[in-house]
């Protein structure tokens, strides 16, 4: 199936003075230009690309790599702003547009925003939208708590990160909760830690409840290989110290260092804690 916006794995039909033309079960076919065409191939063989309109409105097909495909949110680059809207450099030839009415603020040549691509149904076109609350919902969500879950950075609040999860709903890191440079765009691996009864989500960036501790434990375990077995860690130290050495916090410093101990793993001193 040739679906704009998206890869497709598609076979190769012919070969043509311009490009290959790729094909689908379904007999549609698709041009593959020659700056795209492997240097070896054969008819019949499959090859995977990203299919999207060309600057005469054709669909087109493209090896490059594109940094955002439908329905996703990413951190995009203003390459230029006309009387059309904003182009953001997706990493294609032709750029991705804003249009004015899908910019929650007036974007800027050269600044970056969280974007979202879609297929706008009645020009057929794919376009970002700088307003991300309308492509987000937290009416029915289909995720529970403790769930490991994909994140987008989108701003940072008086309370925390707001962040999207799996592509479909907000969700907010307390700031007090992050213990690791963030910044927006970021796409991180997360856990929910509350789902609300006005479907609110918290997330947090570790492992909830008991799940916790085996990766704390193992970082720590890590790190002290990394410092020739000794950190100068213990449970007098500074909770600022222990973040900025394990991007953890100090309860979770004391439930890694409290599974390692009992493993026999480490010794604990006044100093800190060393490797057996």
């Amino acid at each position: 199936m040739i679906a704009l916006g998206e890869y497709s794995n598609l076979e190769i039909l012919r070969d043509t003075t311009v490009g290959l033309f790729l094909g689908d079960e379904e007999g549609n076919d698709v041009l593959l230009p020659n700056k795209y065409v492997p240097e070896e191939f054969e008819i019949g063989d499959f090859l995977d690309v990203f299919c999207y309109l060309d600057h005469e409105e054709r669909i087109v097909a493209t090896t490059l790599e594109p940094y955002v495909m439908v329905n996703q949110f990413r951190l995009l680059q203003v390459a230029e702003v006309n009387e059309y809207g904003a182009f953001m450099d997706w990493g294609l030839e032709k750029h991705l547009l804003v249009p004015f009415r899908e910019q929650r603020s007036k974007m800027q040549e050269g600044q970056w925003y969280v974007v979202h691509c879609y297929l706008d149904e009645k020009t057929n076109r794919l376009v970002g939208s700088n307003k991300l609350d309308k492509f987000l919902s937290n009416d029915t969500p289909t995720i529970n708590e403790q769930d490991k879950v994909d994140l987008v950075v989108t701003r940072l609040t008086d309370l925390g990160w707001e962040v999207i999860i799996n592509n479909n709903y907000k969700g907010l890191i307390y700031a007090n909760e992050v213990y690791k440079k963030v910044s927006i765009g970021d796409q991180l691996e997360g856990y929910i830690k509350l789902i609300r009864p006005d479907n609110k989500i918290d997330v947090s960036l570790q492992p909830i409840g008991y799940k916790s501790l085996e990766p704390a434990a193992n970082l720590i375990y890590e790190k002290l290989k990394a410092q020739d077995g000794f950190l100068k860690l213990h449970d007098k130290s500074d909770p600022e110290d222990i973040k900025r050495l394990l991007q953890m916090s100090k309860k979770t410093f004391k439930k890694g260092v409290g599974a390692l101990y009992k493993e026999r793993k480490i010794e604990i001193s006044d100093d800190g804690i060393r490797l057996i």
